[in-house]
C-alpha cells in the first residue's frame, strides 16, 4: 500500500514554546495585487492608488502597498506550516506593527515564534498557542509584526 501524507498545520500538542518556523516561498507584490487589496476594501488612500501623488511625497516619493495587505500576507505565510486544518480560530492580534513599508516588487518573507502555549480550560481538545508573526522584506528590513492568539486542536487519538 502506498503511503499517503496529507498537508496538515501542527496539533497544539506539537508547538513547541521558544521555536521559531520560517515560512518559504515568500511572496513578491505586485502592483497588481496592492490595487486589488486596497479597492476591495474600499481604502482610498491616495498612497496606494494615485502614483503621481505617491510620486510627489517624502520621504518615499512612491506608492506604497497597504499595510493592512501586508499584515494579512504575513498571516497567510505561516499558515500551511503551522495551522492548516488544525486552527479552529483566531482569537486575536495585537501589537501590530508596520516599522518600514512594501513596494511594488518587493519580497516578503516570513517567520514565526511560538511564544506560548496552554489547553483550553473550556473546550477539551483544544489549546492556546501564542505566535509572534514577523515579516521581513528581500533585504532582511522588518515590514510587519503581528502578536496571534489561536486556537489550536489537539492531535485525534487513534
Amino acid at each position: 500500500m502506498t503511503k499517503r501524507v496529507v498537508q496538515r498545520g501542527l496539533w497544539f500538542d506539537e508547538f513547541e514554546i521558544g521555536a521559531i518556523y520560517e515560512h518559504r516561498p515568500g511572496r513578491t507584490v505586485t502592483e497588481a495585487d496592492n490595487v486589488l487589496f486596497t479597492t476591495l476594501t474600499m481604502n482610498t488612500q491616495a498612497l496606494h492608488l494615485d502614483a503621481a501623488f505617491a510620486d510627489a511625497q517624502p520621504p518615499f516619493n512612491q506608492r506604497l502597498v497597504n499595510s493592512m495587505f501586508t499584515l494579512s500576507t504575513l498571516v497567510g505565510l505561516s499558515v500551511a506550516q503551522l495551522t492548516q486544518g488544525t486552527l479552529v480560530g483566531n482569537l486575536g492580534f495585537s501589537e501590530m506593527t508596520t516599522p518600514a513599508p512594501l513596494f511594488h516588487g518587493d519580497t516578503m518573507y516570513a517567520e514565526t515564534l511560538v511564544t506560548d502555549k496552554r489547553e483550553s480550560k473550556s473546550r477539551p481538545g483544544e489549546g492556546i498557542v501564542s505566535l509572534a508573526h514577523t515579516a521581513r522584506n528581500q533585504h532582511g528590513v522588518i515590514v510587519a509584526t503581528a502578536i496571534r492568539k489561536a486556537l489550536i486542536r489537539k492531535a485525534p487519538t487513534a
